[in-house]
């Protein structure tokens, strides 16, 4: 890796904290006919460092990463080349149905974007059940980060 790619990647905290302040990621994964399926999702980052989704079980992502598990999840931020900012994520999806696990899901993102109300879970909670019986949990375990942050070369490019 060139010293120059070195100076502008994220250490492991700031990718943490930069993933944790994104409110959506781009899920790519391999359509049928061999391109790339971008979609915007609404995600969380469990204890464990799974990233977390969901979506309708009949969704083309889901017939999508049941054939080919692999996708990569990308989150980004900036206007000026000064200020662009990302992270890519080449994962492995697991597909779980179990309506709880969606749940869980499904909580984790809406304390994310700090849903009206999350003080007091329960109909929230209630409210989510309805959706997650039709819906999966899309649950991506990372196996290799690429990071840039421009803002790190101090105006010198």
């Amino acid at each position: 890796m060139s010293s120059r790619r070195r100076t502008i990647e994220l250490d492991e905290q700031e990718r943490h904290a930069f993933l944790n302040q994104a409110r959506t990621i781009l899920l790519v994964s391999n359509g049928r006919r061999g391109y790339p399926h971008p979609m915007p999702m609404w995600f969380c980052i469990d204890s464990h460092g799974t990233i977390c989704c969901t979506t309708f079980a009949k969704s083309q992502k889901v017939l999508n990463l049941r054939r080919d598990p692999r996708a990569s999840l990308v989150v980004e931020s900036g206007d000026l080349y000064s200020e662009l900012k990302g992270v890519v994520v080449e994962a492995r999806a697991e597909i779980v149905a179990e309506e709880r696990v969606v749940l869980d899901v499904l909580m984790g993102i809406a304390k994310k974007r700090r849903v009206s109300g999350m003080d007091d879970n329960q109909p929230i909670r209630s409210g989510l059940e309805r959706t997650a019986k039709k819906r999966v949990a899309l649950l991506f375990a990372p196996e290799r980060f690429m990071s840039w942050d421009h803002s790190k070369l101090g105006g010198r490019y």
